[in-house]
């Protein structure tokens, strides 16, 4: 008897991606910056995701990294997310983490 076959997505635990090298970005354009907020119990959190565009590294969220926030506006939130995201970037192009 034949086996069925299922159209269900294959689970892949380890994705074959290229190894790339690390890349110091040369100016703020070789940065992506995601600033954005979401609820909290006591107001708004802001949301960062900073990449390196160079080798697409992620700097920003990392493990350990503290809350952005609680602030009482979602305006506040999202500007506080963008000012730790431009610090990051302006940190990394001073001493960039390869």
């Amino acid at each position: 008897m034949k086996n069925p076959s299922s159209r269900r997505a294959k689970l892949v635990l380890f994705a074959s991606r290229p190894i790339v090298n690390p890349i110091a970005g040369q100016d703020e354009d070789d940065y992506a910056v995601y600033a954005s907020y979401r609820p909290h119990l006591s107001g708004f959190v802001g949301t960062l995701k900073v990449v390196r565009l160079t080798d697409s590294r992620l700097l920003y969220p990392f493990e350990g990294a503290d809350e952005i926030g609680p602030f009482p506006t979602q305006a506040a939130a999202r500007a506080a997310a963008a000012q730790r995201g431009s610090d990051i970037v302006v940190g990394d192009l001073r001493t960039p983490e390869l």
